[in-house]
């Protein structure tokens, strides 16, 4: 008999209910009326599964868009019920025949790459738009071995803090090598050592400007949130306050916070932009780019569509760049970076899995002072529960 487990779903008729109450606006969604608790039937271990205790996962932005249907209805594409979640920590319960790499006892970290292609990198995401896939918000799951990893028990950050990094961490990671990278083809390092760099608030953007100061380079954290600001300046990374701009309603905002970043750069503007958001800050995103500046980003946003001037991006040399998740290489090699580099900024609840809906829902409201967690497990293995 397979064994049956709580998982948070969300339906197609969930989103409904809620947008009829709501009367379609967006603001007034409670996550608690569409994130809602499930049973499970997990599916049989196979001869490459690995079958997990799940005991800590983060608040992901893309389970935001799927409660919120705001980029595409991805519920109803994937047939009107999703399990979502696809950034966990784990303890493995058992292992397949063929399963060489991991046994019972194994604390490890999920990938979020749902079908590789040829090259590594995703076709999809796991738990979001992969046809079939059930997501981690769940107290138990079965996965291939291909979408684990060992976690760095001894890297020096809590259970909890780890648990904010498996696709966060990853995702810095890859746009951090890449807007680099590009930057450095049109300017190699003997005529600029020393870059400007500037993220806007989100936990990626927080670990791609960590990356950037590890490396020696003059790092600024566009963010609302004080509290954020304030644990990255102990780092130092430079926060400047988005609030101050009144959202980049009107073209004089983008014109104010351009005269800023010029203030705080010398007048040089910033040489890589990471902007995971678009939707209003794409505008200032590129007002703050220098000449042979780069702008990256990753994932779905807040806008599918964006509109820029390609003469003038054109005039500063300026590249765009948006990709995906990165190959399941650079989800592995992420890891060695958790606790000498990556340090992330957590919620200072973390939350019970019943709550998980409340954690979603303040995620959306932008009201934490880090990246919500939320603890799956009651009890917690001797492995990790030292760090917890």
């Amino acid at each position: 008999m397979m064994k049956k487990v709580r998982a948070y779903a969300i339906t197609e008729e969930a989103i409904a209910r809620e947008t009829e109450r709501v009367g379609g606006d967006p603001n007034a969604v409670d996550f608690a009326n569409v994130i809602q608790l499930d049973e499970l039937e997990l599916r049989e271990v196979g001869r490459r599964d690995v079958h997990l205790k799940i005991l800590a996962v983060s608040g992901e932005h893309n389970v935001d868009h799927a409660v919120l249907a705001d980029t595409i209805n991805i519920v109803k594409a994937r047939g009107g019920k999703i399990y979502p979640g696809n950034s966990a920590v784990g303890e493995v319960l058992a292992v397949g025949a063929d399963v060489a790499d991991f046994k019972a006892g194994d604390i490890v970290v999920t990938n979020a790459n749902g079908d590789p292609d040829k090259y590594g990198y995703p076709n999809t995401i796991w738990a979001y738009d992969t046809p079939d896939s059930i997501g981690w918000y769940s107290e138990e799951a079965v996965v291939e071995e291909w979408q684990i990893h060992q976690a760095p028990l001894d890297c020096g950050l809590s259970l909890w803090e780890m648990a904010a990094l498996p696709l966060r961490a990853t995702t810095a990671y890859h746009l951090w090598r890449r807007g680099f990278e590009i930057y450095r083809v049109k300017v190699p390092r003997r005529q600029r050592a020393v870059l400007n760099v500037m993220s806007f608030g989100g936990g990626v953007g927080e670990l791609f400007l960590m990356l950037a100061r590890s490396e020696g380079h003059r790092a600024f954290f566009c963010s609302r949130n004080p509290e954020r600001r304030a644990a990255l300046e102990k780092l130092g990374i430079l926060g400047i306050d988005q609030s101050a701009f009144n959202g980049f309603a009107s073209r004089d905002d983008v014109r104010a916070f351009s005269k800023e970043i010029k203030k705080v750069t010398g007048g040089e503007g910033m040489q890589i932009v990471c902007d995971m958001l678009r939707g209003p800050v794409f505008a200032p995103g590129l007002a703050a780019a220098s000449r042979m500046g780069v702008n990256v980003s990753a994932g779905w946003q807040l806008s599918q569509e964006v509109t820029y001037n390609s003469t003038l991006q054109s005039v500063k040399q300026v590249t765009i760049d948006h990709v995906h998740l990165a190959t399941l290489e650079g989800c592995a090699a992420s890891l060695e970076l958790y606790g000498s580099v990556f340090k992330p900024t957590i919620h200072k609840e973390v939350y019970t899995f019943e709550d998980l809906p409340r954690a979603m829902h303040e995620m959306h409201l932008a009201t934490q002072s880090g990246i919500p967690i939320v603890r799956v497990a009651k009890d917690l293995p001797e492995a990790v529960a030292k760090i917890a």
